[in-house]
This record gives structure tokens, C-alpha cells and sequence, in this order.
């Protein structure tokens, strides 16, 4: 699964200043920042953070997005509560079936840059928090879908995304241990060549089974990992540069 995430604001702008486009770069900064929960060092999604994706409506410009996706079809802000934080994540395998997600599947894909993810590892009663990042230093880039919703009570159009996750590879598999889980799991990590098809139309040339063979693991060779302090609990640091720095845990010496 993917619950926790580091962003900077240099990630995410990633996309943007990909073809040397510096103005845009500061109009992000200037208008879109604020707004933004950036820089990241450690989010839970079960916070909901703010930060910035790029979707199939504006491919080179981002929009601020809440994580937690709320389907347009939630009635009230209850039905939004109960629900985001179940939405934090989708199957790549069922997203075109769950009702949250599947209208999203189909029409309203993003991209999501991120500087890494955090994931926890099971050892002897105890969980351990791990870093996973890019052994090249470039940001990761998480496909994603997203909802725009409108709060009926305060009128307000609130932009929400989920991660999608697929079937984690084999550096997942050391680290996701989950014993309440069938199987390791990890964030869908696009190929940086591959990224653009992700928000393209279902249609021609992209069909259905074509975006659905974008959803693997990515390659374990081009990942690396680390463990770091706790993320949970009182000895928790907070959203400090400090939260991502290795730590030695003599007990996993051999993981």
C-alpha cells in the first residue's frame, strides 16, 4: 500500500519545468504553494494532505488536490468522511470495477510526483518504518486517479486523488511483510517514458487493456531503501527534514 510519502516542492514541480519552463514554474509557486500543504518530508494520508498533480485535463500545469478521493456522487460531508480515508489507495487490478473509482479509471487519471514513499516492516512484534526512493535521485511518478467534489453545505469545489497500487516487487516484498496481508503491495511508480500514456483518452490508440498492462511493479534494480525514525506514536518527529534520515536498527541487520 502506499500511506506515506516525501515531496518537495522540487518534485513536484518536475513536470513543469521539464521543457525549460521556468514562468510556469514561478506562476505554481507564487499562485498554487500556498494553497499546498510543501514541503513534505513525512504525510500521512490519513491527514489529507494538499500538494500537486497533474491530470488528463491540464498535463503540464498541476492543480492543488486533497488525498482521499471523493466520488462526485457523495452526498454530504459525512458520506466525504466516512469514506476518504478508504480511498486513499486503489487496486490497479479493480479500478475499473469499484464504484469509488472506476468513473475515474475511465476519465479522470493523474500523475502524482513524489520524492519517495514509506512503508512498514514486520519483525519479531514490532514494525520498523523504511524509506524508498530512486536509486538515480529523480522523483517518482505515481499514476493516480482524482474527483473534483462540491460540498453542498459550503458550496465548495474540493479536488481529491488516490494512489493506485499494484503488486509489490521483490525489494517490496522484503520490506511489506504485512502478515495481515495476502502479499506485498507498493505504489504504481510509472516509467518516466511511459507516464504520458497514463493520461491519455481511453480510445485510439490507447484502449482499456493497454493502460491496464501500464499497471506492474516497477523494476526492484532502479529502487533503494532505507530504514528511518518512527513514523507513529510519541517518539514521531513530526513533518522535519530529520523524519528522513537513516536509522541503525541493530535487530535488522540481516534484513
Amino acid at each position: 500500500m502506499c500511506y506515506d510519502i516525501k515531496t518537495s516542492l522540487e518534485a513536484q514541480l518536475k513536470r513543469a519545468l521539464r521543457s525549460g519552463d521556468e514562468q510556469a514554474a514561478e506562476e505554481i509557486r507564487e499562485k498554487l504553494l500556498p494553497f499546498t500543504d510543501l514541503p513534505i518530508h513525512h504525510a500521512s494520508g490519513f491527514n489529507h494532505p494538499r500538494l500537486l498533480i497533474f491530470t488528463d485535463e491540464s498535463p503540464e500545469f498541476p492543480d492543488v488536490a486533497t488525498w482521499g478521493l471523493v466520488p462526485f456522487w457523495v452526498k454530504d460531508v459525512a458520506g466525504q468522511k466516512k469514506l476518504w480515508n478508504q480511498t486513499l489507495n486503489a487496486r490497479g487490478e479493480t479500478i475499473f470495477e469499484k464504484p469509488s473509482f472506476r468513473t475515474a479509471a475511465k476519465q479522470h487519471r493523474c500523475l502524482i510526483y513524489i520524492d519517495g514513499f514509506y512503508e512498514h516492516h514486520h519483525h519479531q512484534g514490532k514494525t520498523y518504518p523504511f524509506y524508498i526512493y530512486r536509486k538515480d535521485g529523480e522523483p517518482m511518478i505515481l499514476a493516480g486517479l482524482y474527483s473534483d467534489w462540491r460540498n453542498p453545505e459550503t458550496g465548495e469545489n474540493l479536488t481529491t486523488f488516490t494512489i493506485v497500487t499494484t503488486v509489490g516487487n521483490s525489494l517490496m516484498a522484503r520490506i511489506h511483510n504485512n502478515p495481515k496481508l495476502k502479499g506485498p503491495r507498493m505504489p504504481l511508480i510509472l516509467p518516466d517514458a511511459l507516464a504520458d500514456n497514463w493520461l491519455k483518452p481511453i480510445g485510439e490508440p490507447l484502449d482499456q487493456k493497454s493502460l491496464e498492462n501500464l499497471i506492474q511493479p516497477y523494476p526492484v534494480a532502479e529502487l533503494d531503501s532505507y530504514p528511518v525514525g518512527r513514523l507513529r506514536g510519541k517518539e514521531y518527529a513530526g513533518n522535519v527534514p530529520e523524519i528522513n534520515e537513516p536509522v541503525d536498527y541493530p535487530e535488522l541487520a540481516n534484513i
